[in-house]
């Protein structure tokens, strides 16, 4: 097949150069003419995605993936469409849909009839049959269902692990009418492949939902059942650290049987997902007072964070103090929604002088985002925000002067030998 991917970032790029691994001919639709010319070379225009290196060079070097700044002429040469345009929200939890609109309308003017288009971008329910299918109508002339086939597909990966995470998973679909949901089917079934899962209560493939709307509640449902997971974590934490206990074994006890699958606690919930489809939801549903409540918790952990560290170091005010990790997670070089900047916002706010170091970010990197950079200066404590592999083997002598050392996610090794005259804390106990 001939397929367009609209939009080649952290979600769209693995899943083009997995659907030319499969011998189809897909070109990639992207504003940024950095990216297009990055990906035309066969190089990453970001790193850290395991497996993507050596696939786009393949695909690329094959002449099965190619890219553009012209979304209009890519989609008039393919015979369907994959959209994957970020769509964020403000604060309050409105959608600002002007990057989607705008894609969708360039896609409806290559638009030919009979051409397959699948949005992969989470959206609140409702959007891809009442905001997406008329901007289709009024660009291209051609009536989603009759006109052309319309299916609303979630995209269900990690950074980090796309690839695996395209096999291990089910394709969701759910179509504007049956033969639209017959030919998005038809489609995945054809550009995926899935690995075996004795433990679903069907086989792995492609899940027909029965309409756009519950596809799009489903993507909605499973990220938004994390946040409230997590939030109840955060909330039984919380109330382990006033009453003396070790959350964690806790939690371990709870989930050694199958009916307790309770999350793990920590200083924040980052990234492009879990911060932000609760509140998409919520745009929908705004009576939702669990879905509101859990993401109100979890936003104000990194405070929590900065008050358990106040209660074990004293007054801050004048405090240096080093946070570590600017990213919203390990491993991963992002910090969308990032914990790392309310937490700063917070050591601010009693006074203290936060530095930031990170072993995925240069200084320059940290200072174009807002943060000071830790170029040596002496501190006295410090707060692990993000989970790095490198943060796990930690011990005093790596942070000298430091008294007081809050692990907000549990990384750095517990035994007290590590840790000669320094009061480390966990949230949990």
């Amino acid at each position: 097949m001939d397929i367009c991917v609209v939009a080649l970032g952290k979600i769209g790029l693995p899943l083009a150069a997995s659907f030319a691994a499969r011998g189809h001919r897909v070109i990639g639709a992207d504003t940024d003419e950095r990216v297009v010319e990055l990906v035309n070379a066969g190089s990453e225009p970001f790193p850290g995605e395991h497996g993507l290196d050596r696939l786009l060079k393949d695909t690329v070097g094959a002449g099965l993936l190619t890219a553009t700044t012209d979304t209009a002429a890519a989609v008039a040469r393919s015979e369907a469409v994959v959209a994957v345009v970020p769509l964020v929200t403000d604060a309050a939890g409105t959608p600002d849909f002007r990057a989607l609109d705008a894609a969708t309308e360039a896609i409806g003017r290559g638009l030919t009839p009979g051409t397959l288009v699948s949005y992969e971008t989470t959206l609140p329910v409702g959007t891809t049959r009442d905001r997406l299918g008329p901007l289709l109508h009024r660009s291209s002339g051609l009536a989603p269902g009759t006109g052309f086939p319309l299916v609303f597909s979630p995209e269900r990966v990690f950074t980090g692990r796309v690839l695996a995470d395209l096999r291990r998973y089910p394709k969701l679909i759910g179509g504007v009418c049956a033969e639209s949901a017959r030919r998005g089917v038809h489609f995945y079934t054809q550009v995926l492949e899935f690995d075996p899962r004795p433990d679903l209560p069907r086989p792995n493939g492609v899940w027909d939902l029965g309409s756009a709307e519950a596809a799009e509640l489903a993507k909605l449902a499973e990220t938004t059942y994390r946040d409230v997971n997590i939030a109840l974590a955060n909330q039984f934490a919380r109330f382990a650290d006033r009453h003396g206990i070790d959350i964690e074994q806790v939690i371990d006890a709870c989930n050694s049987q199958p009916y307790s699958r309770i999350h793990r606690p920590g200083i924040a919930v980052g990234g492009h997902c879990i911060p932000v489809y609760p509140r998409m939801y919520l745009w929908n549903d705004p009576g939702a007072s669990v879905v509101r409540a859990a993401r109100e918790t979890n936003a104000a952990m990194p405070g929590y964070a900065v008050e358990l560290l106040a209660g074990a170091y004293g007054d801050l005010a004048g405090a240096r103090v080093l946070v570590l990790g600017a990213a919203y997670r390990g491993g991963v070089k992002e910090t969308a929604f990032s914990g790392v900047f309310p937490t700063v916002a917070a050591l601010t706010a009693h006074g203290a002088v936060p530095y930031v170091s990170d072993p995925l970010y240069t200084d320059g990197e940290l200072a174009e985002r807002g943060l000071t950079p830790h170029r040596g200066e002496p501190v006295t404590a410090a707060i692990l925000q993000a989970d790095h592999a490198e943060y796990r083997a930690l011990t005093a002598a790596d942070l000298p002067g430091v008294r007081v050392l809050v692990d907000g996610r549990r990384t750095t090794d517990p035994d007290p030998a590590h840790w000669p005259g320094v009061h480390r804390v966990v949230i949990g106990g």
